[in-house]
């Protein structure tokens, strides 16, 4: 919303703003300053037959009609609009004659109207037909109302888009260098925009190579799930085993030297940054940078053009499917990151690229000052979700991904923005309700960033037992206890046992955490070790990008270094991270390149950097010093560790307890005496914690009824810069400990098998994890 001062800065509408007038004259008058050309011109030949069609479904469908004539049904939801305009696109050269950009556009109007939805039946429009909308109504901004037929609007159904979004001034719906700036947004631009936008694109619902029966979704249960977080172009774009035209597409990740290494790691399911096509935003194209995470969606049917090797003419919808197809042919199941909470359209500053210019009141939440944009996510705009139609819009894309696409779940960007009811974030809200109770989508997984930049939008731990969350109280614990700034171990207790102090309720499990020690968001795993401050310079914002809240510790220097005691420092840092992550209870997130090394070179906000800085570095594995094999190595083993030891995996929180009369407490803490925790210790200072889990107790039965039971397992984490002992629990815990991990070791291609006697104590290398399998207990 605007600032008071803003607000006191725009003069009075009738000084400035043209006079209201009413019907059709005022609809088509031009307010673009002079000179501006008007709308440019159409071929007049005798347009295609327009037939009524249906209201549903709702986009482009290719299919036969009536008499089994061949064509496209067109069905476009626009509440308060006035008419609508089909455009159909063919190159010059193709059925006709040339505009001014090299194409034809045929103008069709659709005139049945069904329920607010306009919808014709066009004969012969085939899979492959580009295809956009003009819309026309009301041009006043300060109602909300932002119709302007000389924009080409991008189908929100369209579920293939070929061409990229530049951002001239035509793509403005209103004059962005009007010279009173302070109100350009009122002024309407009556440029047309088609030469410069992409265009829907019709797909065959049943092309070739579109058969899922060979296909087997791996159904992972959440207890036994790891997810790999990874961007199409950057963990494929340097692979040197991808052949060059593949790599940075989807036909890229679906090759079997990137499938290889995501299951050789362990790894159950991959959460692909967003793939819904998107756009680039003005500033970083005028700095010469683009979107690379893709969190500025504009199309949640299409995947997004930009990835595939193929072709954009439908070929990435079947390249998709394939990619889909080959990961769960490896085992790994699909999960994809989808931001729902806004557009790529922005504030009332930013471009009219589709749903401002279909119904700009009935997609976006507006204020009371309609001419601006409530913004719930920072991006300028918040999708209007208690809306019917927006609320179908979503789910009818989340069902599209999942049953034809072959996705198997979604992490929601910023979920708590799409968890408002009218103001506040309320778990009664019609998306989760909607969610909770669809056939389809209440199957798959459901992963929330808990939170949104408004109000009361910090919602972790919150959401019903149908969701998992990114548990970001982890992060901050885990990183604060590896340097030194816990003040105590309460709160780490909590999160390296499954967080029940955030999750057990409601029937809630372990698994609703998504653990993670970093993101695409913030350091690399290796930067989180090397540097305590960003280093976003190359973003061009003058380093005021990004966060500051980085809790990172450079291990005694800023950035790369030579000194050989402080890399091999880091070195360690970084097996203790990871060998936290993977020992501890709930759903362990990994991001791209972590297991190697990878940095960024201190960007802690590399959202905009489409280059080396982002690309995995795939050479760090033939590094002749072999860390970054080792690190690797050391991931590939826990992983492998957690996946055979359903004790590492519980589905059910600890309870303190022995589960018979004999047997031993799920779970027990230990001091470096070898005594149990007491409640003055878990107040005290701390830099050393032991963490026993007990096989024995493991609640629940497997498929066929039996009892779950396992080996026994004690971690010990040290994070004190001095070395120490600690004196193993005798019994009835332990007779004899078998050490499994030490991160301490540079070599990690094998346990190192060391058994200590149980009531001896062991020496704790300075900064170092030890696990120890228990034998003969």
């Amino acid at each position: 919303m605007a600032s008071a001062a803003d607000q006191k800065a725009v003069p009075e509408r009738r000084e400035e703003v043209p006079e209201k007038r009413e019907g059709p004259e005022r609809r088509e008058a031009s307010l673009a300053p002079k000179g501006h050309p008007g709308p440019r011109a159409v071929r007049a030949e005798a347009p295609p037959e327009v037939w009524p069609g249906a209201p549903t479904p709702l986009g482009a469908r290719y299919r036969v009609g009536p008499d089994g004539v061949a064509g496209t049904n067109f069905a476009l939801w626009a509440g308060g609009a006035e008419a609508v305009e089909l455009c159909l696109f063919t190159e010059a050269g193709r059925n006709g004659g040339e505009t001014g950009a090299g194409e034809t556009e045929t103008r069709l109007p659709l005139t049945e109207l069904t329920h607010e939805i306009w919808h014709g039946f066009v004969p012969g429009v085939r899979p492959g037909t580009r295809y956009g909308f003009r819309v026309h109504g009301r041009w006043d901004p300060w109602t909300g109302a932002r119709w302007n037929p000389a924009k080409l609007l991008l189908d929100p159904y369209a579920r293939a888009v070929d061409g990229d979004f530049a951002l001239p001034p035509e793509v403005y719906g209103h004059v962005r260098d009007w010279p009173q700036q302070h109100i350009a947004d009122t002024v309407r631009d009556d440029r047309d925009s088609a030469p410069y936008v992409p265009k829907g694109v019709v797909v065959h619902d049943d092309a070739p190579g579109d058969e899922w029966a060979d296909d087997r979704r791996p159904k992972t249960p959440w207890a036994d799930s790891v997810i790999y977080e990874l961007h199409v172009k950057g963990f494929t774009q340097r692979h040197p085993g991808i052949p060059e035209e593949l790599r940075g597409t989807y036909a890229g990740l679906a090759h079997p030297a990137a499938i290889g290494h995501l299951r050789r790691l362990g790894v159950t399911a991959v959460e692909l940054l967003p793939v819904h096509q998107f756009a680039h935003e003005d500033h970083l194209l005028r700095r010469g940078l683009r979107n690379y995470w893709g969190y500025n969606s504009i199309g949640y049917f299409a995947p997004h053009a930009g990835y595939a090797a193929t072709g954009t003419r439908g070929q990435q919808v079947a390249e998709f499917k394939a990619m889909v197809r080959a990961l769960h042919a490896a085992g790994i199941e699909v999960i994809l990151d989808v931001v729902y909470n806004h557009t790529a359209e922005a504030g009332e500053r930013g471009p009219t690229l589709s749903l401002r210019g279909i119904d700009n009141r009935g997609y976006y939440r507006l204020p009371s000052d309609a001419r601006r944009y409530t913004d719930y996510t920072g991006c300028g705009n918040t999708l209007h979700v208690v809306q019917p139609n927006v609320l179908r819009l979503i789910t009818d894309s989340l069902r599209y991904w999942v049953t034809e696409m072959g996705v198997d779940g979604f992490r929601f960007d910023l979920a708590a923005a799409l968890a408002r009811s009218m103001h506040d974030v309320d778990m009664l809200s019609p998306f989760l309700a909607v969610i909770a109770q669809d056939p389809v989508l209440r199957r798959v997984k459901l992963i929330a960033e808990p939170w949104d930049v408004g109000n009361g939008g910090y919602q972790v731990g919150a959401f019903p037992p149908l969701w998992t969350e990114w548990n970001d109280r982890y992060r901050d614990a885990v990183r604060d206890f590896w340097r030194g700034a816990l003040p105590d171990v309460r709160d780490l207790g909590y999160r390296l046992s499954g967080s029940s102090d955030l999750y057990a309720w409601g029937g809630r499990r372990p698994y609703a955490s998504v653990n993670f020690i970093t993101a695409h968001d913030g350091f690399t795993l290796r930067d989180l070790v090397s540097y305590e401050h960003k280093h976003n310079e190359a973003n061009g914002e003058g380093n005021r990008d990004g966060t500051n809240d980085n809790r990172a510790w450079n291990c005694g220097a800023e950035g790369e270094t030579d000194d050989a005691e402080v890399n091999a420092l880091r070195r360690r840092q970084l097996r203790n991270l990871l060998t936290t992550l993977l020992v501890s209870t709930g759903v362990p997130m990994l991001v791209a390149g972590d297991e190697m090394g990878r940095t960024q070179g201190g960007n802690n906000n590399a959202y905009c950097q489409d280059s080396e800085v982002s690309w995995l570095d795939w050479s760090l594995l033939d590094d002749p010093s072999g860390a970054a094999a080792g690190l690797h190595r050391l991931t590939t083993r826990l992983l492998a560790l957690r996946a055979a030891h359903p004790v590492l995996r519980r589905r059910a929180f600890f309870s303190g307890r022995p589960r018979d009369p004999d047997g031993l407490r799920d779970l027990a803490w230990f001091t470096p005496r070898g005594a149990e925790m007491t409640e003055e210790d878990w107040y005290a200072p701390a830099s050393t914690l032991g963490l026993f889990l007990s096989g024995r107790d493991i609640p629940g039965r497997d498929e066929r009824g039996e009892r779950i039971t396992d080996a026994s397992f004690l971690t010990v984490l040290h994070a004190g810069h001095e070395e120490r002992d600690f004196l193993l629990p005798g019994p009835p815990w332990a007779r004899r400990y078998e050490l499994v991990v030490d991160t301490a070791r540079e070599e990690q291609d094998k346990p190192p098998g060391t058994v200590h006697e149980a009531g001896t104590a062991v020496r704790l290398p300075a900064r170092s994890v030890l696990l120890f399998r228990v034998s003969d207990a």
